[in-house]
């Protein structure tokens, strides 16, 4: 065995005997890559449609405040508005 700078930098202690894995081992090793497989496929699915939702919020935000900013700019009745005349009143002294 030898204790290169990796194993003493970790911590470990690694086993150089080679030996054959049984076929118990392969097959649970299949099981468990075919698990890790499907749980990032789920991840990545979800975080797609995160993203695409998080689109169409924003787009549809966006549309309502722009369709308000443009909607405001054509309201013309403050235009039309003519002040009332301001009528003196006498004093009653």
């Amino acid at each position: 065995m030898s204790s290169g700078p990796e194993q003493q930098k970790h911590g470990l202690k690694i086993d150089d005997t080679t030996r054959k894995l049984k076929k118990t081992e392969i097959d649970f090793m299949r099981l468990i890559e075919q698990q890790n497989l499907q749980r990032v496929q789920k991840l990545q699915r979800q975080r797609r449609n995160n993203k695409i939702t998080a689109l169409a919020l924003g787009g549809s935000v966006l549309g309502i405040y722009l369709y308000s900013m443009y909607s405001v700019k054509q309201e013309r009745f403050l235009d039309d508005f003519e002040e009332p005349l301001k009528v003196e009143v006498p004093d009653k002294q």
